[in-house]
């Protein structure tokens, strides 16, 4: 198990793999991938194990995010940055949402926002069936949540007392265009999901401290779903990305690409010393 300090400089190492992927595509969702990629990297590098043929799984249902998978797929040594300049290309094993055939440790095809989150309740009901001891995670988007199939997997998930299923919001209150409040406001989301009968914690998602710990509650509750809501920034670790919409899906210039890879590298270098 790896603890606070070392998972901050992996996802460090993930965010600039994400900056890579989607500099050379010249397109990519960045904003989000940035945002998921703490709660990725806490989640992948100390809660699943590819070796074991049971396993713990990870849906990514904002497939859209899928280049903070990549990145910590290649952290694992499970595909190889080599591929990196190929990412959405045609005929790529790095297409620009996930993809089971061409990644089998992917574990859902995803990027029709819903439909992830409602293969993840089927996973972990098969789970619960089979009495697979090993937690289904999926992670969902604020946007996400304002689609209606959310609502209805969400009332299964509840409804079958899945216990096995952690379900971990992206909360980082932007759209491609607009606040999601905006949009649909979710709020109060935390007590809506509590009168759903999920059991909720709630993180500021880009502390690995309070992740981890989050994890750990999670594995322990017992008769109902979990909920991590956890409070995010898009584009987190890049000063001009954050909290900005352009950043959902976008390219980099060189220019921006250099600042990005460049304020990463100061970051890794504070992050080394607390080690």
């Amino acid at each position: 198990m790896k603890d606070a300090k070392q998972l901050k400089l992996i996802a460090n190492r993930n965010r600039k793999r994400i900056i890579e992927m989607v500099y050379r595509a010249g397109v990519g969702h960045v904003g989000g991938a940035l945002s998921a990629t703490d709660l990725l990297t806490a989640i992948y590098e100390n809660e699943v194990d590819f070796k074991e043929s049971r396993r713990t799984r990870v849906v990514l249902s904002k497939g859209h995010a899928v280049p903070a998978v990549y990145a910590e797929l290649a952290e694992k040594g499970i595909i190889e940055e080599k591929l990196f300049p190929t990412f959405r290309q045609i005929d790529s094993r790095l297409q620009g949402h996930p993809y089971t055939c061409d990644i089998p440790e992917v574990d859902a095809t995803t990027g029709l926002l819903g439909q992830g989150f409602s293969m993840a309740v089927g996973m972990a009901a098969v789970k619960k069936k089979e009495q697979d001891p090993h937690k289904v995670y999926a992670i969902a988007g604020d946007g996400e949540m304002q689609e209606g199939q959310m609502w209805e997997a969400l009332m299964a998930a509840a409804h079958y007392k899945l216990d096995n299923l952690v379900l971990i919001i992206d909360y980082n209150k932007l759209s491609s265009s607009h606040p999601t409040n905006e949009i649909i406001n979710l709020e109060p989301l935390a007590e809506k999901m509590r009168a759903f009968n999920y059991h909720v914690i709630e993180i500021d998602g880009h502390d690995m401290e309070q992740i981890l710990a989050a994890i750990k509650e999670a594995k322990a509750v017992n008769g109902m779903p979990v909920m991590i809501l956890a409070d995010t920034v898009k584009g987190k670790g890049i000063r001009f990305m954050e909290h900005i919409p352009k950043w959902h899906s976008s390219g980099l210039t060189e220019e921006e690409y250099r600042a990005a890879m460049e304020e990463l590298a100061q970051e890794e270098e504070e992050l080394a010393h607390e080690i």
